[in-house]
Formats: structure tokens, C-alpha cells, sequence
């Protein structure tokens, strides 16, 4: 394990000023948001709106980093160029998503289990060969009336870690992600708690699978109102609650944490990634706090762009406005 590579591909990907773009939507998923704009979700279509976003002239300047479908990762430009080779060419780190989407938990109603694990180092050490720098394995917890149990949260971040220590073995920097889900009608107080808890025994299990903490990247959710619930919290007290939760619950040598969206409205997730870097800034947070967004960053310009070619540029642009914001909401500067 060349644990100062991992750590220099780690840095990168959190750097200053950038963030990191989810474009790893499987082919069910993608299918679900050509359906929304009447596009068929052909091969040739999703590469031609993977395109338009890597091809956008100043995606270099708010993109550090592109976490990528297996199908996308294979997948040239209409002219040629290997995916791979653009984004490398452009400083941006391209990461693949390794887990098999999340399936029923044995005996446990309402809780779910990331698969992935069969075969996992053969896939990472073609992915490595193919030009992947990082991958990605999300765990997902949902809060309930009875629920998160134990056996969720324990069975979860046990697979994470084991994800990690492979990744890692091969030679892939991990983005660790537990996600509590914003879904329900929770207060933010149950959402700190929950994710406390999780964070606590994903680090625990990390750290007894050997896995080499400067060599990943952290993508939690924020500390949030459920999305029914009846008053949910501004801005300012997301802030408060995320920070103090990472503060008792995430090692100083882990470089940074990429929050996801989430769920969250496009300016929501933003308004809450700036006032987490106000807050981050005073309380003197050691690690990078930056953005890995999938929707927030595409749904207003796959919108525009359609599947029309006409509308490329200014969904580039729309694209681009959403960047810049988000650059400037990780700053704290939004």
C-alpha cells in the first residue's frame, strides 16, 4: 500500500475552491431522469450528456474530481478520447462506484444493505488498469419509529470498511459513505444522534480493517431536519449541528469530507455547505469541507440541454453557474 499516493490523490480530490462530481448514476437511475425531460436512455445519449459536462471549458476551475459508472468509465467522447484521458487532462480525478446499490436487510423491515462485496479486488484492479484513481461504496441509513437498529448500522459500516481496506490494498483512495437519509418527518436532534452514532462505529471499524485514514475522503450527509418534518432547521443550525457532530466523531488526519446533497433543493444544499464553512472556519475544523453533488450540480442543465444538441452551450453554462456557486458556498464566499 503506497500510503503517500493514497494521501496525495486524497488531498487533490478535496482541494481548495473544489468539489467533487457524482456523475456514477447507474443505468436504472439515469433512465429515471431521461424519463423526466423524454429522452431515451440510450448508450449514445448517456454519453453524449456525460460529455457535455466534462467537455465544459471551466469545469477545472469547481470540479476536482468525477465519480463515474462502470459503463462511463469504459466510455470515449464522440471523438475519441477516452473519458479517462479528459478529465486526467484536465486535473480531475476520475473515481468509479463499486457498490451494487442497496438491497432489503435480512429480518430487519425498513432497512436496507449496500451490496458489492463478491468479486470486489478482481473489479478494483481492472478499474485501476482502466485509469480509476478512487472509488465510492455507499451505505444508506434510514431513520424511523424503531429504527436505525444496531444490526443496520453495524452490518453497514462493517461492509464500508471492508470496501475501504480493498480499495486501498489495490491502490484506490475510498470516498467512506454513510448516509443518514433526510427521508421522514424527524427532528434535526434525531438526525445528530443517528449520524453520531454511525460516524463512531464507521471510524471504529476502520480503523480495526487497518484502513489508512489520510488515504480517504468522508462523504456524510448533513446534519438535517427529516424532509416532513413539521419546522425544519435553517441554515445556520444545520452549520452548527454538522460541525459539532464531525468534531466528536471524525479523526483530524482524515484530509477532507464531501458532503452529499442528499435530497435537498438545489439552493438548500448550497446555503447549507456555505454556512458549514463559515462556521467550520471559526471553530478552526482541521480537514477540507467541500461538496460531492450529483443532482445539485446537473439537474437545472440536463433540463436545458434535453437531448438537443442545440442547447449544449447553454447547458454548459447552467452547469458552470452551478459550479461557481457551489466553489464559492465551499469557500464559505457564497
Amino acid at each position: 500500500m503506497n500510503t503517500k499516493e493514497l494521501n496525495r490523490v486524497a488531498k487533490h480530490m478535496v482541494m481548495p475552491k473544489k468539489g467533487i462530481l457524482a456523475a456514477d448514476e447507474s443505468t436504472g437511475t439515469i433512465k429515471k431522469r431521461f424519463d423526466s425531460i423524454n429522452v431515451e436512455s440510450t448508450e449514445e445519449n448517456r454519453r453524449d450528456w456525460r460529455q457535455l459536462l466534462f467537455q465544459t471549458k471551466t469545469i477545472s476551475d469547481y470540479i476536482s474530481g468525477v465519480i463515474l459508472y462502470d459503463e462511463t468509465l469504459r466510455q470515449s467522447t464522440s471523438d475519441g478520447e477516452k473519458f479517462v484521458d479528459l478529465l486526467n487532462k484536465n486535473d480531475i480525478v476520475p473515481g468509479i462506484k463499486v457498490d451494487k446499490s442497496t438491497h432489503p436487510l435480512a429480518l430487519s423491515e425498513g432497512e436496507v444493505i449496500t451490496e458489492g462485496l463478491d468479486g470486489l479486488r478482481e473489479r478494483l484492479e481492472e478499474y485501476l488498469e482502466i485509469g480509476a484513481k478512487f472509488t465510492k461504496w455507499r451505505a444508506v441509513i434510514n431513520i424511523g419509529e424503531k429504527i436505525p437498529s444496531d444490526y443496520a448500522i453495524n452490518t453497514n459500516s462493517y461492509l464500508l470498511s471492508l470496501y475501504s481496506a480493498l480499495s486501498q490494498e489495490v491502490g484506490l483512495v475510498p470516498i467512506v459513505e454513510p448516509e443518514v437519509l433526510m427521508d421522514g418527518d424527524h427532528s434535526i436532534d434525531k438526525c445528530s444522534e443517528v449520524t453520531v452514532k454511525t460516524l463512531k462505529k464507521v471510524f471504529e471499524d476502520l480503523s480495526e480493517s487497518n484502513v489508512h485514514l489520510p488515504g480517504i475522503v468522508l462523504k456524510p450527509n448533513m446534519v438535517l431536519s427529516g424532509k416532513d418534518a413539521t419546522k425544519r432547521a435553517d441554515s445556520k443550525i444545520v452549520a452548527k449541528y454538522t460541525v459539532d457532530v464531525l468534531e466528536e466523531t471524525v479523526p483530524k488526519d482524515v484530509p477532507g469530507i464531501a458532503f452529499l446533497s442528499g435530497g435537498q433543493e438545489d439552493q438548500e444544499s448550497i446555503d447549507n455547505l456555505n454556512e458549514i464553512n463559515l462556521y467550520a472556519k471559526d471553530k478552526k475544523a482541521p480537514w477540507e469541507l467541500t461538496y460531492s453533488y450529483g443532482r445539485g450540480l446537473q439537474a437545472a442543465p440536463l433540463k436545458i440541454w434535453s437531448g438537443n444538441k442545440s442547447n449544449v452551450l447553454d447547458a454548459q453554462n447552467e452547469f458552470e453557474k452551478r459550479g461557481m456557486s457551489a466553489s464559492k458556498a465551499r469557500q464559505g464566499n457564497y
